[in-house]
C-alpha cells in the first residue's frame, strides 16, 4: 500500500508594505470598532430612554419628530460605520493569511474606508441637524417664559427627554467624529 506525501512548499513571505498594511488596518479596525462601539451603545441607550420618556408625555412639542427621525438616522449611519470597522479588522487578517489565494485589492480597500467616511459624514450631518432641533425646541420653550415669572404650566418647560435627546445626539456626534479619524488616517497611510 502506497501513501502519496505532498511535499509542502514553504510559502513566500509577505511584502513588508502588505505587512505595514494589515497593521495599520488591524490596529485602526479595533480602535474604530471598540472606540465606537463604546460610546454608540452609550448614545443608543440615551436615545432610547428619550424615546421611552417622549412617549409617555401626552403632549408632544412641535418640531420633535423630525429631529427624532434625525437622531435615529444618525444611529443607524453608526450602526453600518461599526460594521465597517470591523469590516476593516477581517480584511487585515485576509492581508495577513498566506495561504490566501487572493488578497484584497487595494482599490477595493480604499473604497471601503471612503464608504466608511460617507458614512460618517452622512451620520454627522443628521446627528447634528436632530440636535439643532432639539436646541430650538428648548430655545423656544425657555424664551416664553418670563424672567421671574412663576411657571404654572409645566409643558411651557423642557423635559428630561428633550434633552436626553439633545445628549443622544452630541454623543452620536461624538462617535462619527471617531470614524471619521480612523478613516482619513487610514486614507492617509494606505493611499501612498
Amino acid at each position: 500500500m502506497s501513501k502519496n506525501y505532498e511535499i509542502s512548499r514553504p510559502l513566500p513571505p509577505l511584502p513588508p508594505n502588505v505587512k505595514r498594511a494589515a497593521r495599520i488596518l488591524q490596529w485602526s479596525g479595533n480602535i474604530g470598532f471598540w472606540g465606537q462601539l463604546v460610546l454608540g451603545v452609550l448614545a443608543a441607550a440615551l436615545l432610547f430612554l428619550a424615546l421611552a420618556g417622549l412617549v409617555a408625555q401626552e403632549t408632544s412639542t412641535e418640531g420633535t419628530s423630525f429631529s427624532v427621525f434625525c437622531s435615529i438616522a444618525g444611529v443607524i449611519a453608526l450602526v453600518i460605520s461599526i460594521l465597517i470597522c470591523f469590516r476593516y479588522k477581517k480584511i487585515a487578517q485576509l492581508m495577513r493569511n498566506p495561504e490566501a489565494k487572493s488578497r484584497p485589492k487595494k482599490s477595493s480597500t480604499l473604497q471601503l474606508i471612503r464608504v466608511g467616511l460617507l458614512s460618517n459624514l452622512v451620520g454627522i450631518f443628521l446627528s447634528i441637524i436632530g440636535a439643532e432641533g432639539f436646541v430650538g425646541i428648548l430655545w423656544r420653550k425657555l424664551s416664553n417664559i418670563p424672567q421671574g415669572a412663576a411657571v404654572y404650566d409645566t409643558s411651557k418647560l423642557p423635559t428630561p427627554s428633550e434633552i436626553l435627546l439633545l445628549l443622544a445626539n452630541t454623543h452620536t456626534i461624538l462617535c462619527h467624529f471617531a470614524g471619521i479619524v480612523v478613516g482619513l488616517y487610514l486614507l492617509d497611510r494606505l493611499d501612498r
